[in-house]
């Protein structure tokens, strides 16, 4: 993909970064100049990628981090001001969904997993983020949400929940940082050809049932949903923060 918008001399943090949406985005914003940390549960993957960006001219670093516990994240933040010295970009991608049934078969562990990653983590990630963004006048942030937070799916009631707190939160956030500089916004992806997915994506029935929902007619790539974020991290969006850009190839429409 061409790339255009720079994002030189900035610092960029991708969660979820091993695969998926995640690398994409990591990826596209490297190629953008900008410097990415990687963080995901386990470094292998991200080594992986961190190697993809350094192969192509880009600069990153890969931090292991379970963005669910808290200490984590603080030891996170400070090695990217070790690191990097200053945040400029925070993407919270990072997201789990143990449970694919019935709401009301679900166990209190899958409820607790789902919004530790989905939704606490992202919150707190944002707490200590922007403290480094504040240090340097301000930053962006994009918290990957879905269009099931908007219409919740079949099999997926509380990863749908999940999702619709994360849009809310932008939202609040988005009026309450905006004094400092900070744009919130979120990105609602449709149905992605992920691993994350694969539950879906890899089941013919229920995708013949899907696809006849998406006017597009088909599932997106992961790299569909980077551009997005690109123009959202990006001084071509400066003037937004609060919305929830919908990529899901007209499901909603």
């Amino acid at each position: 993909m061409a790339v255009s918008v720079s994002l030189k001399g900035k610092v960029a943090i991708v969660t979820g970064a091993s695969r998926g949406i995640g690398e994409s985005i990591a990826l596209l914003l490297a190629e953008a100049e900008a410097e990415v940390v990687l963080v995901s549960r386990k470094i292998e993957g991200l080594e992986e990628v961190k190697a993809k960006i350094e192969a192509a001219g880009g600069k990153a670093h890969a931090v292991a981090c379970n963005t669910g516990h808290l200490d984590q994240i603080e030891h996170l933040m400070g090695e990217v001001k070790r690191l990097c010295g200053r945040l400029d970009i925070l993407v919270n991608n990072a997201a789990a969904n143990p449970h694919f049934g019935f709401m009301m078969d679900a166990e209190e562990w899958a409820w607790d997993k789902i919004f530790d990653v989905n939704l606490k983590g992202p919150f707190f990630m944002i707490q200590h983020g922007s403290r480094l963004m504040k240090e340097n006048g301000g930053g962006s942030i994009v918290n990957v949400a879905s269009v099931n937070g908007i219409r919740p799916a079949f099999f997926q009631g509380i990863y749908s929940v999940s999702k619709a707190g994360m849009i809310a939160m932008t939202l609040a956030l988005a009026k309450e940082m905006a004094a400092d500089k900070i744009r919130v916004n979120s990105l609602l992806p449709g149905l992605t050809d992920t691993k994350f997915a694969s539950a879906i994506t890899q089941d013919e029935g229920i995708m013949k049932q899907v696809t006849q929902q998406i006017p597009a007619g088909r599932v997106a790539e992961p790299s569909e949903m980077a551009g997005a974020v690109l123009y959202l991290v990006s001084d071509a969006a400066s003037y937004v923060t609060g919305s929830a850009l919908v990529v899901d190839g007209g499901m909603l429409a």
